[in-house]
């Protein structure tokens, strides 16, 4: 008997299938809070294509990755399998112009 995928192997998968993700509250379009638009901005100012989650739509996840993590809060930019941080931290990288070379750098390593 197969069980049914856990919450982290979820996330772990969407982590490993996604070079760029961001897990966030609403989506791209129309984000449910200000630090998850601020996020969305600065990672669409790179120019780089991201996936994102959801977070509202999946409580699971919403619930899961802040232990997975270690990281509290949401927005949460995983890049190339790892934990960038938050809305502070993305918008520190992005001001300080290392946040578009570390996501060009991890889509060119991705294009098929």
């Amino acid at each position: 008997m197969t069980e049914a995928m856990t919450t982290i192997d979820k996330i772990k998968q969407q982590i490993a299938d996604n070079p760029i993700i961001l897990y966030m509250k609403g989506s791209p379009k129309f984000p449910s809070c200000g630090f998850s638009a601020q996020a969305v901005q600065a990672l669409s100012h790179c120019g780089v294509p991201f996936a994102y989650v959801d977070i509202l739509q999946h409580p699971d996840i919403r619930e899961e990755l802040p232990e997975y993590a270690n990281w509290p809060t949401f927005p949460q930019l995983w890049v190339d399998g790892e934990l960038i941080g938050g809305c502070d931290i993305m918008l520190e990288m992005f001001q300080a112009g290392e946040l578009k070379p570390l996501l060009e750098k991890t889509a060119a390593k991705y294009k098929k």
